[in-house]
């Protein structure tokens, strides 16, 4: 019963985290695209009144005209629409995952022996001092003159996101390394949120409110911050999808391989931005097109066809009964699942036909299964999974 409360706890987190992750996303795309699309006022009138830009568009059978004052107005509505509860959520309901999968199940999820011999709370206290640390760099970066120059300050975040990424892949194994990447990214965004940008607006108003002219450093900082959370945006989903791609965070050089998957979004993100201000340059795209071909070219599999004397299906079946099916069963013995991941039983050999694919890149190509090989999978074993699989595909 108590696997069956996490699992329905893992159900209910993940949706809130995806549905409160589309709203911010979709609100913070939305925003970067107006103030990108705004154009002087047309009319005089709006110009005395302090308006710097306003912009027209038509949506679901309605036309709607957005103003932006270049400090505030006169007076301000009784009604002001704040945009930080999806950010927060977002990262709330993330980390509550987080803690539900990769920390109470660190064993499984976050170790794997060989990778790093970590106990279970070293492996949560190193992971919660990255997300945190993680912040602390990056706030103290954008406080110092590196943050002047936006190219300059771009390559020092690369150069940092690659530091991050090889140190996890260091410690962790190759999902919850991955997981944790973006972890520490999404954290910097909603804390970006969080104490500079909502903090920055809330001074404004309070300025506005006592009818002074605000100051505005705080709105220059919080764009800046907002400006980088927008790039930070698609690295980020590429880790929320990346678990289901084993070719990625369970190769030798997965640390490599997140940060060239990271630079091309950042690289797509750019080319939308410049693209919404009319001047967009083709190479940001074209960037990102040729390393993610890269990366696919570099990982793909290697056929050995001829080298292999072949294996039988009962030596396959030996391995998957002794390794995988306390697991990938119709009635699996290990705690943490009450029934098979991902619907995958391998009980009979049919079964094991079935997925001959995916138990090869999971225990062959990658070496990611068993989870954190905590059924002592041998070399030896996953040459005779090897072996066969090719036999099968001659």
């Amino acid at each position: 019963m108590g696997a069956y409360i996490v699992d329905w706890l893992n159900l209910l987190a993940r949706w809130l985290h995806v549905i409160a992750g589309i709203a911010w996303i979709g609100s913070s795309f939305y925003f970067v695209w107006l103030d990108d699309h705004l154009e002087p006022p047309a009319d005089p009138a709006d110009d005395d009144k302090g308006v710097g830009g306003e912009v027209w568009s038509v949506h679901g059978g309605g036309f709607y005209h957005a103003q932006k004052y270049r400090l505030a107005p006169a007076r301000l509505p009784e009604r002001l629409h704040w945009f930080k509860w999806e950010a927060y959520t977002t990262w709330i309901s993330g980390i509550f995952l987080t803690a539900l999968l990769y920390w109470y199940g660190a064993e499984v999820y976050l170790i794997d022996p060989s990778v790093a011999e970590l106990s279970a709370p070293a492996a949560v206290g190193i992971a919660i001092a990255f997300i945190v640390g993680g912040w602390l760099v990056y706030d103290l970066l954008c406080r110092s003159p590196l943050a002047d120059d936006a190219r300059v300050f771009a390559v020092v975040l690369l150069v940092l996101c690659g530091v991050l990424a090889w140190s996890l892949c260091e410690l962790f194994g190759g999902r919850g390394a991955y997981i944790h990447f973006g972890i520490v990214l999404g954290t910097i965004m909603a804390a970006n949120v969080f104490f500079v940008i909502i903090p920055g607006q809330k001074q404004m108003v309070a300025a506005a409110a006592r009818g002074e002219t605000p100051d505005p450093g705080p709105g220059v900082r919080g764009k800046q911050r907002s400006v980088h959370n927008t790039y930070f945006t698609l690295p980020v989903l590429f880790v929320m999808t990346s678990n289901h791609y084993a070719m990625t965070y369970g190769h030798e050089y997965n640390w490599l391989i997140l940060i060239a998957i990271s630079l091309a979004g950042a690289l797509i993100r750019a080319w939308f931005v410049a693209r919404h201000k009319g001047k967009a340059s083709p190479l940001p795209a074209v960037a990102a097109v040729v390393i993610l071909a890269a990366v696919a070219i570099a990982i793909a599999p290697v056929s050995r066809g001829a080298q292999d004397a072949g294996a039988s299906i009962a030596q396959v079946r030996d391995v998957v009964a002794a390794r995988c099916v306390s697991c990938h069963s119709s009635a699996p013995v290990h705690p943490a699942f009450p029934v098979a991941p991902l619907g995958i039983e391998l009980d009979t050999d049919e079964q094991i036909l079935n997925d001959a694919d995916r138990i090869y890149q999971q225990t062959v190509a990658t070496h990611v299964m068993p989870l954190g090989n905590m059924t002592q999978m041998t070399s030896e074993e996953r040459d005779v999974i090897g072996a066969w699989y090719r036999g099968l595909r001659r």
